[in-house]
């Protein structure tokens, strides 16, 4: 999640060359869709449906410009510190057609110099944007590609005193979402499979004068087969590199000069599971970022994904 101030105050290939060339799910400005590029892992394999529980967390206390760090005095706001829960039902009804429901729910902390060295928190816990996507995996019997296609709803809340609109828990807009991914096994290793996963978020319809940027998300990965341990518990490694690419706010609302960025994380995890119970884990390791203005960013990202198939 990013957060700025004046300093006054074939589809696969396609997914990545837009991962490593961007041009351009969830829009914010603090670039939270990132938490939504899967581990391979978790891409559909058959017929049925997987609930999950998922917790992300942000604590951005540094302040950013450009490509390095810069002096907090250059920025207004001090901290930006959120949990991110969200619950998840995903529903293949057979080899090719399925849905995707997400429910959010933030909590949030921000704290911003109100004048003469007064800083003033807000602390704000609330419905965030609600998304509803269909999923098509019908291109080949393997069920290796797959396209995904929603909308993000603005039910999320928006108008909270203090809080500027990109500090907000929801946009307010109504935003398109497109995704794509395709996995498959090395050659030389079919113990390990690698994956590409990219997802568009596009505002189409806005309101009070905001419209959010858009936003691409997408990640390349590699992960291996479980490795069994007494039976139905097993454990599997895998890295991600994800890549977060933003264009600028604009609206009367917003700060147009000051928002935009670019983001690439290293994200290793682990993934425990025991029959129809998983556990993924993982962090996010900034390695670059590039913003507009000054924007306090957050050095790690964590995030853990409890989910049961059915």
């Amino acid at each position: 999640m990013l957060k700025f101030k004046k300093p006054a105050a074939g589809v696969a290939v396609a997914a990545l060359v837009a991962l490593f060339h961007p041009q351009a799910a969830r829009a914010c400005a603090c670039g939270c869709g990132v938490f939504d590029v899967s581990t391979p892992q978790m891409f559909p394999a058959g017929s049925g449906g997987t609930m999950s529980l998922e917790w992300d967390y942000m604590n951005q206390d540094q302040n950013w410009n450009g490509t390095s760090s810069a002096p907090s005095a250059n920025n207004n706001d001090k901290r930006i510190r959120t949990d991110f829960y969200t619950a998840r039902l995903q529903y293949m009804f057979n080899r090719a057609w399925g849905y995707n429901i997400e429910v959010p729910y933030w909590s949030r902390s921000f704290d911003t110099d109100v004048g003469g060295g007064n800083v003033a928190a807000y602390n704000h816990a609330a419905l965030g944007d609600i998304r509803l996507s269909g999923v098509y995996t019908g291109f080949s019997p393997d069920m290796t590609t797959g396209l995904t296609f929603g909308v993000k709803l603005p039910t999320g809340s928006h108008t909270l005193s203090g809080m500027d609109r990109d500090t907000q828990i929801g946009t307010g807009s109504t935003d398109a979402l497109l995704g794509v991914y395709h996995r498959d096994r090395f050659a030389a290793d079919p113990h390990i499979m690698w994956s590409l996963n990219g997802k568009l978020d596009v505002p189409v319809l806005t309101q009070g004068g905001y419209r959010p940027g858009v936003e691409f998300d997408a990640s390349a990965g590699i992960a291996r087969d479980p490795v069994s341990f007494g039976g139905k518990f097993k454990v599997a490694p895998f890295l991600q590199l994800v890549n977060s690419y933003r264009l600028h706010d604009s609206g009367s609302a917003a700060d147009p000069a000051n928002t935009g960025y670019e983001r690439l994380l290293v994200s290793p995890g682990v993934e425990f599971s025991y029959g129809a119970e998983t556990l993924d884990a993982d962090v996010g390791l900034p390695v670059y970022q590039n913003v507009r203005g000054n924007q306090l960013v957050a050095p790690v990202l964590f995030q853990v994904v409890l989910s049961h198939a059915f």
